[in-house]
């Protein structure tokens, strides 16, 4: 099932998710159903409560970025991006370091906006799988920005929050157009705001 995804000005996309507990929900039809909704929408991320869900849980997969590189022929794929399909149930990040770079973000909950944001290189995130086994792995590169990201939208936090004031205030109009529901995206969208 493709859930609608939140736009920018629902509370939900400011609220600290709660922790999930052992067998209290169908974590895998959650997540086929996050999943689906991702890849409807051309994403690479997506978190709980992107889809209205306030729990601690979110789904990746970098697949779109080792086919741009594909593309490329003068880049190669970033490693970090093979076979990095996975869902993170309960993550908690333990440790960011190495050398911050920055790099042009964007986020389906708000559509039509990008801009550049600078995270560590490296993330150490322990975190539970769909059979509820706990793993604690180190991530780099690109596979390192998306868990940021989109651990940042388990905590509240969105993106812009780390943009310039300068660009803050020349989003600030769209980010209030996205907010009523006067925006183009090419899926499904709820908006707390709608006029």
């Amino acid at each position: 099932m493709i859930y609608p995804i939140v736009a920018y000005g629902d509370p939900i996309l400011r609220k600290e998710t709660r922790f999930i507990e052992q067998g209290e929900l169908d974590l895998k039809e959650i997540s086929d159903n996050m999943f689906e909704t991702m890849y409807n929408a051309n994403g690479v991320g997506l978190a709980s409560p992107q889809v209205g869900l306030n729990i601690r849980l979110f789904v990746v997969d970098g697949t779109p970025f080792t086919e741009e590189d594909e593309d490329d022929e003068d880049e190669d794929p970033d490693p970090s991006l093979v076979d990095f399909k996975k869902v993170f149930v309960n993550p908690e990040i333990l440790d960011q370091d190495g050398e911050e770079w920055g790099f042009d973000e964007g986020c389906l909950s708000i559509p039509g906006i990008r801009g550049e944001v600078f995270r560590p290189e490296r993330v150490r995130i322990r975190y539970r799988d769909l059979e509820w086994n706990e793993h604690e792995e180190v991530y780099e590169g690109v596979a390192a920005r998306i868990i940021q990201h989109e651990y940042d939208h388990l905590l509240g936090k969105l993106f812009i929050d780390y943009l310039p004031t300068l660009k803050k205030q020349f989003i600030k109009k769209k980010l209030t157009d996205i907010s009523k529901g006067k925006v183009d995206a090419d899926y499904r969208m709820k908006f707390a705001l709608r006029r």
